[in-house]
């Protein structure tokens, strides 16, 4: 890649239109301007666009999955890299594309980077932060997963893949595309100098969170592990899950998600390699945990 195209993808829900148009002008104000800006409403109508500015709306909620799919499709072949954003977030700097597409022309094999999140003061959640040593938020390097707030990806090694797992709708959709590209020989950045300024908040406040997390990590192990590793995943997962929640109701809506995905179909199985999981193993984060 010697001059990347860098596209840019913006899923909305419709109910924050102030921020929208805030982020678009964040975009609009880099110094590498985008190929293409594509912005999706999920499911509701869009507010008026910037020109220049494709919109889509959904007739229904296809989730972060199925929306980000729908804007991959319609930016394959006009653009090299894709950059997602949060309808919520803003560029603070003016250079994020240009490091980016810097980024991926200098590596072939970088399909992921994955943005610093930081609210208005600065200050990072150890949530965001794609590695378990989590505790300094600016020490960047390869990781083995990223944050879907913001982050560009290889348009190759989004064919190569086969773009997000539709069925997850939301929760871990990040960890299930990360798997899959290492698992094909990709590489996956962590870079805390390109930052998404997010306002600060928790993922419970989504209704269905703790059913999502759960059903969707036991389809992460069923998809994606080698057999023996499957019961000690899922394992450290309930352990860690019992031990943190102090809420009975999430717990309970926990343990049902947890029983929906061991019953319901995850789609098809292709276990990582043997050399993913030690390549896993030597980044910090073995997958079992």
């Amino acid at each position: 890649m010697r001059h990347p195209r860098v596209g840019v993808a913006i899923l909305t829900m419709g109910n924050r239109p102030a921020e929208l148009h805030a982020l678009l002008e964040s975009v609009a104000a880099q110094d590498t301007l985008a190929a293409r800006i594509v912005v999706v409403g999920n499911g509701s109508p869009l507010p008026p666009l910037p020109g220049g500015v494709t919109g889509i709306e959904l007739p229904e909620n296809l989730g972060v999955s199925g929306g980000r799919n729908v804007a991959w499709q319609a930016l394959r072949g006009t653009v090299d890299v894709l950059v997602d954003l949060d309808d919520d977030g803003l560029l603070i700097a003016p250079d994020v594309f240009t490091r980016i597409a810097a980024m991926h022309a200098a590596d072939p094999r970088l399909g992921i980077v994955s943005f610093r999140i930081a609210d208005e003061t600065g200050f990072t959640q150890r949530r965001h932060v794609p590695r378990l040593r989590a505790g300094d938020p600016m020490r960047g390097g390869p990781v083995t997963t990223f944050l879907g707030g913001g982050h560009s990806l290889a348009m190759p090694m989004l064919e190569e893949t086969g773009g997000w797992p539709e069925e997850f709708f939301f929760a871990h959709e990040e960890t299930d595309l990360a798997w899959r590209a290492l698992d094909a020989g990709w590489r996956i950045q962590y870079e805390p100098e390109l930052v998404l300024q997010h306002p600060r908040t928790s993922p419970t406040r989504h209704a269905v969170f703790y059913r999502m997390v759960s059903r969707n990590r036991v389809w992460l192990a069923k998809r994606h592990l080698p057999a023996p590793l499957v019961p000690a995943y899922l394992g450290v997962w309930l352990l860690l899950t019992v031990v943190r929640t102090r809420s009975a109701a999430g717990l309970r809506a926990w343990f049902g998600g947890f029983a929906e995905g061991v019953r319901s179909s995850c789609g098809e199985r292709r276990p990582m390699r043997w050399a993913t999981v030690w390549r896993m193993t030597r980044l910090g984060r073995p997958p079992i945990v």
